[in-house]
Order: structure tokens, then C-alpha cells, then sequence
């Protein structure tokens, strides 16, 4: 056994050195060329800059006519001006009827505006070409093509470029569209497909798997026999990876045996650039990921550390990184709380360091403890409580309030939850009204 492995089975490590040696362990996936869609909800890597204006030509905000601002001045429902209709201009239009004194252009919403016009009147504005009173709307095409000649009245005035988006006023040729290190949501893909790019480079979404372990373990849906419990921990796990931005996958429960967890964790490598274990890593007798994990993978050349941590929940954690490709390996315990924890405090780092995004940790702020009685927490450990935090409290202060008790196992709680109070190693007790520092949850996504 190494002097590393046997430093790390002897010491009690703290939350920011097991952290620190997790993440020091990791790099930026590399970047890929990929389509729009398949980029959605990664990390661009190279800055993207707009080759065509946008939008690239003028053309006209609202269904109605393309005029000459002289032609329609001092234009009123009493005193109309009337324009000869020269011809229809559609979304898409190549052909475009030039505008001429006395003329106007049926035109489209997002048409080009034809040359000669330097203004849009607004349908509501005229008779619609019907000799009666203010149009409510346009004839189709189809069901009326004279409209697109003879005569309309317009009842008001307009200025030059009214109703006229213009060519750049969205964006202008060769400005910077995004930054590289910008995560592509739904309105920086359409950015790019307006622009015209078809793909970007960016580092691609980590691949997740998720493994529960437990042969107590039963599928959501299933009926429950003596001594078994639903498998909770695989989906929370997997949630949370997703919510963290990866693309994640949750696997069967591994019963505790130790030649199945071994297969299941080889057959997964193939699609994870991260595997995540829960349970089978404290000091029972069947703790099935250290047996399975602790000495087999050495020969491949990996290495899992098992590791107590001075934290509550959360003591036992392992990590290593296994397999050819040296995928990191993350160890949680199996209680569902201190999975949950553990997965927010490592994991979700984890999962953002691959991504290369520059914040990687849940935000942090301070906040009053609202509580009926002191905190208290065991000497010597960092405890994670779960909280609902108030942004506004009594007098503007923000507050953070106790959900549910200490316990690894109240699941039910932690829904309750959505931030976690952090009482430090120094602390045995905190009182009411004292300021503790809070994990925000549900915020610090991947766009955020």
C-alpha cells in the first residue's frame, strides 16, 4: 500500500482539502465542434462574431404600407391622403416595386421595405384599399389579389423610418455576438442561427452515470417487500447532475456484491466522463464499493482513496480516477441527505470544472439564523444544515430557517430545503439572531 493510500485511511481530512484534491485532479473537457442544438447548454470556447447585420436589410415591424412620409402629411381620417397601390412586398419578397410620389406598397411584416418608401403605415391606419373606414386587417392574399392594387386611404401621418427596423439595429456586421465562456441557452442559439453560424466549438456537456449500490434497493413503482426501501438516491443524484448542467444517465442499483459493482462500473465507463457511486463506503460489513473499488482497480491503474472527512452529514467519501481514461470516480454515502450534500459540496464542481464555466461553487451569503433554539453542531466538524433561506427578512436582513432535524436519513426535509446553513468546525452551538453563512441551492446554474 502506497504512504498516499496510507495517509489517506489514517487522517481525518477537512471539506476544503478533500475539495481541493477533487478538483485538483480534474481539467476542462476538450472542445468540440458541434451543431446549435446539440451545443445547448455548453460552453462556448472561442469569441463569436456577427458576420451579417442583422437584421441584414430595412424592412417593416408591422402589416400595413410602405410610403413616402410627403405623400401622407397632415393625413386624417376627414382628410385622407390617397396612394395608388403599386404591388404587394411579402416576407421573403426579391422583387421589389419601387415607391414613387402618390404610391405606396402593400407590405408584410419582416419585408424588406421597397426602394423609394421611407416609412410603414400601419393597416389600422387606412381603409385597407376598401374606400370604407379604418381597416382592422388585411384580405389574404389568396382570397383577395386585387388587394395588392388600386387605391388606399391613409388617415394618418407617419416620419421617416416609422414601423422601419433598420438594417444593424440589432447587431452590426463584425460586433462581437458572444464571449467565449458564454453558456448557450435558448437565446444565444438563436442568436447564432440568426447570424448564420451552423456550429460552434465549445467544450462539450460531462457525461454523468449515476450507481446507486444496495441490495435493499427497489425502482420507484415497485411494491416493497420486508427490508426494502425505494431507490431514492439515483434520482436526486442524477437530477442534481442535470440541474448542474451535465448530460446524465442513472443506471440499475448494484446489490452488494462486489464482482457486480466491478462489472457495472467497467460496462458504464464507456459513456461517463464521470461516475458517481452512492452508498457502500463507510465500515460496515457490507460496504461493497470499498471492497469492490478499494484494490481491483489498482491493477488497471486506478486508484479509489476512501476517506473520513470532518463533516457532518457526510463523513465517509471516496475518490479516485479509474479505468483507462482515468475517469473520476466519485464515492458518496448511501443516506440520502448526506449524498445530497455531498453531491453539491463535490460533485457539482466537479461536473462544472469539465464544463470549463468560472464559477463552480453554489453562492454564498450571510444571513440571521431564525431559529426557536441554538444550533448545535459536534466539535471539530463542518455541519451542513438544511435551511429556507428569505432573501428580505425582519427590517430587510436576510434570513435563513431551520428545516427539518440533523438527521442523514429525513429526506422528506431536505425538499423543504433550499439552502444549506453552514455551521463551521470551531462552533458548537449557534444561537438565534446569530449571522451564519448559507449554500444557496437552486441558483448558480449553468447560465446563471
Amino acid at each position: 500500500m502506497s504512504a498516499r493510500r496510507c495517509d489517506a485511511l489514517s487522517r481525518t481530512w477537512s471539506v476544503d482539502e478533500h475539495l481541493a484534491d477533487v478538483l485538483g485532479a480534474v481539467r476542462p473537457l476538450e472542445p468540440l465542434e458541434l451543431s446549435l442544438l446539440d451545443a445547448h447548454g455548453c460552453v462556448l470556447v472561442e469569441d463569436v462574431t456577427v458576420s451579417t447585420a442583422l437584421p441584414p436589410f430595412d424592412n417593416s415591424s408591422m402589416d400595413g404600407y410602405a410610403v413616402r412620409t410627403a405623400d401622407v402629411a397632415g393625413a386624417s381620417e376627414e382628410f385622407p391622403a390617397v396612394l395608388t397601390v403599386v404591388g404587394d412586398v411579402a416576407a421573403g419578397s426579391g422583387e421589389l416595386p419601387e415607391v414613387g410620389p402618390g404610391q405606396a406598397a402593400r407590405i408584410m411584416t419582416g419585408a424588406p421595405l421597397p426602394p423609394g418608401a421611407q416609412a410603414v403605415v400601419p393597416v389600422e391606419w387606412t381603409d385597407g384599399g376598401t374606400g370604407a373606414g379604418p381597416a382592422a386587417a388585411m384580405t389574404a392574399a389568396s382570397a383577395d389579389p386585387s388587394g395588392a392594387g388600386g387605391e388606399v386611404r391613409v388617415h394618418r401621418p407617419a416620419a421617416e423610418g416609422q414601423h422601419v427596423r433598420r438594417a444593424g439595429g440589432d447587431a452590426v456586421a463584425g460586433e462581437l455576438a458572444l464571449a467565449a465562456g458564454t453558456v448557450l441557452g435558448p437565446p444565444q442559439i438563436g442568436l447564432l442561427a440568426a447570424i448564420g453560424r451552423g456550429s460552434v466549438r465549445v467544450r462539450p456537456r460531462p457525461r454523468v452515470v449515476v450507481l446507486s449500490t444496495g441490495s435493499e434497493l427497489v425502482p420507484p413503482g415497485e411494491k416493497l417487500r420486508p427490508g426494502q426501501i425505494h431507490d431514492s438516491n439515483s434520482f436526486v443524484l442524477t437530477s442534481a447532475a442535470r440541474d448542474a448542467g451535465a448530460l446524465a444517465y442513472r443506471a440499475s442499483a448494484v446489490a452488494d456484491d462486489a464482482d457486480s459493482l466491478r462489472d457495472a462500473v467497467e460496462e458504464q465507463l464507456v459513456r461517463a466522463d464521470v461516475l458517481v457511486t452512492s452508498g457502500g463506503v463507510s465500515v460496515g460489513a457490507y460496504d461493497v464499493v470499498k471492497e469492490a473499488l478499494g484494490e481491483r482497480l489498482d491493477a488497471d491503474g486506478g486508484t479509489v482513496e476512501f476517506r473520513t472527512l470532518a463533516m457532518q452529514p457526510g463523513k465517509p467519501q471516496g475518490f479516485g480516477l479509474v479505468g483507462p481514461d482515468r475517469v473520476p470516480l466519485l464515492a458518496l454515502p448511501g443516506n440520502p441527505v448526506s449524498s445530497y450534500v455531498s453531491f453539491e459540496l463535490f460533485v457539482r464542481p466537479v461536473i462544472r470544472t469539465l464544463m470549463g464555466l468560472p464559477s463552480v461553487h453554489r453562492p454564498k451569503v450571510r444571513a440571521r439564523l431564525a431559529a426557536e433554539a441554538p444550533l448545535t453542531s459536534p466539535d471539530g466538524k463542518r455541519q451542513f444544515l438544511r435551511g429556507r433561506y428569505e432573501r428580505s427578512g425582519e427590517g430587510g436582513v436576510p434570513l435563513v430557517r431551520p428545516v427539518g432535524g440533523s438527521g442523514s436519513h429525513l429526506v422528506a426535509a431536505l425538499a423543504q430545503a433550499d439552502a444549506l446553513i453552514v455551521v463551521p468546525e470551531s462552533a458548537t452551538e449557534v444561537a438565534p439572531g446569530e449571522e451564519v453563512e448559507v449554500l444557496l441551492l437552486g441558483v448558480g446554474g449553468p447560465a446563471d
